[in-house]
């Protein structure tokens, strides 16, 4: 079925759901007007309805291979790339300065969202270099930045980003990737590096590699850490690519999903590299890549959620099954239980979707006016934002699958795609289980202030939609007093164990809250209409949910080690 950007509900949700009007009141995002951000959406989901959504079988069916150490692309998938470059969408956010538009990273996270939706595999290219790009202009040299940026925001070059190893994965720090002084400033590169999401392609003129490595005076841990940028092809003295450098593909992983996106294991042999940043401070690097991505992926799993909803709502509507009830339309979608499977699919992806604006807005806010109340809001609702888009786009997919009932088993359908793509994306860049434990660890060093903050505006809001939404303003209220009570509990945790045993439902009972917050705020702009509708749907049915995760999330480590390694086993 043909894929729809849901340019509307992003118009809707920027004006009147997650305060878009304060980013674009700042003196940095001034242009950023009502008009322009409609021409930027529209046309953006014109690329995604009629470049990239056709291309979304084709990845699939035919996957990038390795033939005789060179990368061969899905098909389309180059004509894909040059439409997206060529549109200028890989610097959508970039400085101006080197070729980039300079736009709020609200928008870029509306664009990245829908392009995910159409077609997920070929998104990943372009997310790869808008994290390189981000971690090249905050820490960059001079030099680096005027070869690299303009290549990269121009998609002439593409950008991958190099941390796992073997045997360090979420352990970055165990890392043995080596980095030697070659004494004209610059750094031979050795070692491999694994999942390293299109580590190569046929269609760019350079492939730049930002790699983690250890230099000889680089102490054990995350502490020795640096960062170096190193190129497939050498640029030579005019900046174009010369020499091949040291480095390969060794081979292509075999993948659940994502088939038409290349993923490699990479092997360096003393490559030629450059040092990015400080010497040891390849970390704080790392995380501006992280953070970057974080919030790609958490659009990944929304855009996959919106893809795979449209797709069963399609399949619902022409499906014919079952005796009609009286002025039905006779299919599936006038089912009862199919119909609540549509609309949990719908008010979920609205929830997610807004929950990922918000974060995004944070960060904007961040950026032009460089408050603290803005960093920290934009830091306590990343992890959400990842976690809750990403659970999202599973859930969805999945939810699809059923919806199809036995054709949604069947690969011809498509149904399966999504949910097999987007399930990886619960794992990139940190684990959901990792992101829960930094919102309740790292992300309370505060005692909670920043979520007591975020709570405080989603009671001031309630309490201004009692006399309009009374019942759904109550609801709203209490979870968000029960959030309060078990945030100051958590935040009270001097056991860590305790903390993190309980995480993941503490982030899932924040994810619900902030949804219904948000809906709230739609139904007071769309009074008696669908949004109000979908409103009560998500407050009286799903946000109850909360109860449970939040009691959860309560009993600490209490149990949690009650078996014993054996007995598990037994």
């Amino acid at each position: 079925m043909p894929y729809r950007a849901p340019v509307s509900d992003y118009e809707f949700m920027l004006r009147h759901v997650v305060g878009f009007d304060d980013v674009a009141g700042t003196d940095r995002f001034a242009e950023a007007s009502e008009d322009m951000v409609s021409a930027i959406l529209s046309e953006a989901g014109r690329l995604c309805e009629e470049v990239m959504a056709p291309l979304q079988r084709n990845g699939d069916l035919h996957p990038a291979r390795l033939e005789n150490g060179v990368v061969r692309t899905s098909p389309g998938f180059a004509e894909g790339w040059k439409a997206i470059a060529d549109g200028g969408w890989i610097g959508i956010s970039a400085p101006q300065d080197f070729g980039g538009m300079g736009l709020p990273v609200t928008l870029l996270t509306a664009v990245n969202e829908m392009m995910s939706g159409a077609c997920l595999s070929l998104e990943l290219a372009p997310l790869m270099s808008m994290g390189q790009i981000e971690a090249l202009e905050h820490h960059a040299s001079d030099e680096l930045k005027r070869l690299y940026l303009p290549k990269l925001i121009s998609g002439e070059w593409a950008g991958t980003m190099n941390l796992t190893e073997p045997q360090a994965g979420s352990d970055v720090g165990a890392l043995s990737t080596k980095a030697e002084p070659n004494g004209d400033g610059t750094y031979a590169i050795s070692g491999q590096k694994i999942y390293i999401s299109w580590g190569d392609n046929d269609f760019t003129g350079n492939v730049c590699h930002l790699v983690l490595a250890r230099l000889p005076d680089g102490v054990p841990g995350t502490k020795g850490i640096s960062l170096f940028v190193v190129p497939k092809y050498l640029p030579d003295d005019a900046g174009n690519p010369g020499q091949a450098n040291t480095l390969k593909v060794v081979s292509l992983e075999h993948k659940m999903g994502l088939h038409g996106s290349p993923t490699c294991v990479m092997q360096y042999d003393g490559a030629t590299g450059w040092l990015v940043g400080e010497p040891h401070g390849g970390m704080k690097a790392m995380f501006t890549m992280m953070n970057n991505a974080r919030l790609g992926v958490g659009g990944q799993g929304v855009g996959v959620a919106e893809g795979a909803y449209q797709h069963a709502l399609a399949y619902a509507q022409e499906r014919k099954q079952g005796r009609p009830a009286e002025g039905s339309s006779g299919s599936i979608a006038d089912h009862a239980d199919v119909r609540r499977m549509l609309m949990t699919m719908k008010a979920d992806v609205f929830a997610a979707r807004s929950i990922l604006l918000a974060c995004a807005v944070a960060i904007d806010m961040q950026n032009a006016t460089g408050q603290a109340d803005w960093a920290a809001r934009a830091a306590l609702l990343t992890p959400i934002a990842k976690v809750c888009g990403t659970e999202t786009g599973m859930e969805v997919a999945d939810t699809g699958m059923q919806v199809h009932g036995g054709m949604g088993f069947i690969e011809e359908t498509g149904a399966a795609q999504y949910y097999r793509d987007v399930r990886v994306t619960a794992i990139y860049e940190g684990t959901n289980g990792i992101q829960a434990m930094d919102l309740v660890g790292r992300k309370m060093m505060d005692g909670g202030e920043a979520a007591a903050a975020l709570i405080e505006e989603i009671q001031s809001q309630a309490e201004q939609a009692r006399a309009k939404l009374p019942d759904l303003a109550e609801a709203v209220w209490q979870a968000s007093e029960t959030l309060r009570e078990t945030t100051e509990w958590l935040a009270g945790q001097k056991d860590m164990n305790d903390r993190f045993a309980g995480a993941v439902p503490y982030l899932h009972a924040f994810g619900r809250v902030l949804g219904g917050h948000y809906h709230l705020a739609a139904a007071l702009a769309d009074p008696g209409g669908a949004r109000e509708c979908l409103a009560r749907y998500y407050i009286r049915r799903l946000l109850p949910e909360h109860t449970g995760l939040l009691a959860q999330a309560q009993i600490g480590a209490e149990g949690l080690f009650g078996l014993s390694l054996e007995e598990l086993a037994a």
